[in-house]
């Protein structure tokens, strides 16, 4: 089967056409004809890191995490799906796992779920590792119809899954955003856009909250942006980040009484414990998507299984509006 390797880590171009074996099915596995394929940022963190980083494989490597498509086999151990089956899943890409940019993948069944019905695979393909995200994120701090919820980076891949989902959960919400394009986004998504780059933490805490603070924020931007998360969040407020590998002085933290929820969706991959969940979460998301509540952003720029290189620049140039796929 035709696959794009990567046999050392590096740019962009370090993607290799090759033909691989069909990989074999194994007890709690399905094997999945691959539709589709999208480029979260860790894809191409683990490309140009490699080794730097305690997630990737081993070069020779093949990466891709999310994937939709159709189950052609069911191995031993399997229940809820069967050949011909529509599904979606983020299964993949890191450790001892192999990728998706290739045309099989024989996937964990606890890590997979049925596509939605009323998406292409190219949409359902952008949804599990940002979607399982943005669930997670929102959950884990508890968030509750009523509350005022910040996501910050609403234009983005995490964040314009996890505007939608608190707007789901009947949450108030807003989200920052740096150019007209984005703030348009987020305005055709249903939040009240905030424009990081010319209004102040202070500036919109004030004139959204009154001063208070928003109930939740939701930080799919991370890193020295936790601080603008910290100084957003209300008295006892919760905090999710996607990106907290900083070095950060936590006493407004500590004076305002927050709690931080770091979300790591790999850990299930990484280390195969509660696998389950993912799976579950998926069947919960494909139910909110079927709702009409829910729609994954495509980027306009559309790209072939060949073309991944291209779908990794694309994605790290910053000109990228939603998701970057490709079609397999």
């Amino acid at each position: 089967m035709k696959a794009m390797i990567v046999n050392e880590f590096g740019g962009p171009d370090v993607f290799t056409q090759s033909d691989i074996s069909k990989p074999a099915l194994t007890s709690g596995h399905i094997l999945v004809r691959i539709k589709a394929t999208s480029v979260n940022t860790v894809d191409t963190m683990i490309r140009s890191m490699g080794p730097e980083l305690p997630l990737a494989p081993a070069a020779p490597a093949l990466l891709g995490m999310d994937f939709a498509g159709v189950v052609e086999e069911v191995g031993e151990n399997v229940s809820g799906f069967k050949p011909g089956d529509e599904v979606y899943g983020c299964a993949g890409g890191l450790g001892d796992l192999p990728g998706t940019l290739t045309e099989y993948i024989a996937a964990d069944a606890r890590l997979v779920a049925r596509k939605p019905a009323n998406l292409s695979m190219e949409e359902a393909a952008a949804l599990p590792l940002v979607g399982i995200t943005a669930y997670e994120g929102l959950t884990r701090a508890g968030i509750k119809a009523g509350q005022k919820v910040l996501v910050h980076g609403g234009s983005g891949g995490v964040g314009h899954v996890a505007l939608q989902l608190a707007k789901h959960f009947g949450a108030d919400v807003y989200s920052t955003g740096g150019g007209e394009a984005q703030l348009a986004l987020i305005d055709r998504l249903g939040a009240t856009a905030i424009n990081y780059k010319t209004d102040s933490v202070s500036d919109y805490v004030e004139q959204y909250t009154q001063g208070a603070g928003f109930d939740v924020v939701f930080d799919s931007v991370g890193g020295a942006n936790m601080a603008n998360s910290f100084a957003a969040a209300a008295l006892n407020g919760q905090v999710a980040s996607t990106v907290a590998m900083v070095d950060l002085d936590l006493s407004e933290a500590h004076f305002k009484g927050l709690s931080l929820h770091v979300v790591f969706m790999l850990i299930p991959m990484l280390h195969n414990v509660q696998r389950d969940v993912h799976g579950d979460i998926l069947n919960t998301l494909t139910d909110i998507v079927e709702a009409g509540q829910l729609t994954p952003v495509l980027d306009e720029k559309r790209f072939t299984l060949a073309q991944a290189g291209d779908a990794h620049a694309r994605l790290e140039s910053g000109k990228a509006m939603g998701k970057v796929v490709i079609s397999v």
